[in-house]
């Protein structure tokens, strides 16, 4: 199914940007855990809209109701936990056009040729940004099975518009689990002027891309199978499913093919009895498996499709080329939000490989 992430740990993802509801049914998590409610609340809420200049007017709370899968003392029973989130703050009228008139960059084109006039264009449908809140609901709870595991997944905004981030220590990473700043970033600084450069794109009707860096420490060593089903393959094809993802790389990534081997191996060591490596360009995988150090990996996103600025499309009924102004409230970058998004698709992955490496 095209809707669900994992083997052992799976969540299936439904409804729309403009349905009634959204949400996730998530299967695999130990019965007996107690998830922290609060705690899944303040993850959301970290991705909600409408929570700084920089994100889009749209308003929602994203308060998940647990239908399923809790008994009366709050635990994980051993069947699905499935929540939904309800859609309260939708504006269906600011994309009637979109039927006939496709976004460039947006999904509407491509959803016309697999489903026709079948498909749902408010707020993007099945295709919008929004499908990632029940993705951070899920991830939510995957974080918590972690942190008992001794496992921390943690992100932050490595760039927006070209400007950087500092770049954490891949061997001893230092940056706050759950940050709660609502653009997380190490350096002041540059966060600043990131985020000057999202709020001039978005006084000229444009938007502006980045990239989100992710480090996860503690994972066991020897998770993972070679090839095909390898760490770095099953991270990039559920980070890949996040909307708006254009590039995901390992490490140094791009920049490992610039340098010899002399200069990219990490040279094994002895610390306090363990195998570790003295440097960490690897990012904690080896023919995709995990070494036991820190997994490193930067997620790359695109200018958020949906500007203000009049674009050329055609009109898909009389298949003449036409001018488009897109309506409605998107985010001017869409990088900032993203970042707990990855965090959850980071753990919801970890947390599979190590249920499946328990059997």
């Amino acid at each position: 199914m095209s809707n669900t992430l994992g083997n052992k740990l799976r969540v299936t993802v439904f409804g729309q940007s403009h349905a009634p509801a959204i949400g996730a049914v998530v299967e695999g998590l130990p019965a007996g855990m107690r998830p922290d409610l609060e705690a899944v609340s303040a993850f959301m809420a970290r991705r909600a809209p409408g929570r700084d200049a920089t994100a889009t007017a749209r308003r929602e709370a994203d308060a998940v109701e647990i239908i399923a899968g809790l008994n009366e003392r709050g635990e994980i029973c051993g069947a699905p936990v499935a929540g939904i989130i309800r859609n309260t703050d939708t504006r269906s009228r600011d994309y009637s056009n979109l039927y006939r008139l496709p976004r460039p960059g947006h999904a509407d084109f491509s959803a016309w040729e697999k489903f026709g006039d079948a498909r749902d264009v408010r707020g993007g449908g099945q295709f919008s940004g929004r499908l990632t809140a029940p993705l951070c609901f899920a991830g939510a709870l995957a974080l918590q099975f972690l942190r008992e595991k001794g496992v921390t997944v943690a992100a932050h905004i490595a760039s927006i518009a070209g400007i950087d981030d500092d770049t954490p220590d891949f061997v001893y990473p230092a940056f706050p689990l759950y940050a709660a700043d609502a653009f997380p970033v190490l350096n002041a600084e540059a966060g600043e002027r990131m985020r000057a450069a999202i709020l001039e794109a978005k006084r000229a009707g444009d938007s502006v891309g980045g990239v989100v860096r992710v480090i996860a420490t503690g994972m066991p060593a020897g998770l993972g199978e070679p090839m095909f089903d390898g760490l770095e393959n099953r991270l990039a094809a559920a980070l890949f499913g996040i909307p708006a993802v254009r590039g995901v790389e390992f490490g140094l990534g791009f920049a490992a093919a610039g340098l010899r081997g002399s200069q990219h191996n990490d040279a094994f060591a002895v610390r306090d009895g363990k195998i570790v490596t003295e440097t960490n360009r690897h990012a904690g995988a080896l023919g995709g498996i995990t070494t036991g150090m820190p997994v490193v990996c930067q997620v790359a996103f695109k200018p958020t499709a949906s500007i203000a600025i009049q674009q050329k499309t055609v009109d898909l009924q009389t298949k003449e080329e036409a001018p488009l102004i897109v309506h409605g409230r998107h985010d001017p970058c869409i990088v900032p939000r993203a970042v707990p998004v990855v965090e959850a698709v980071t753990a919801l992955v970890l947390a599979d490989m190590i249920l499946e490496g328990a059997n």
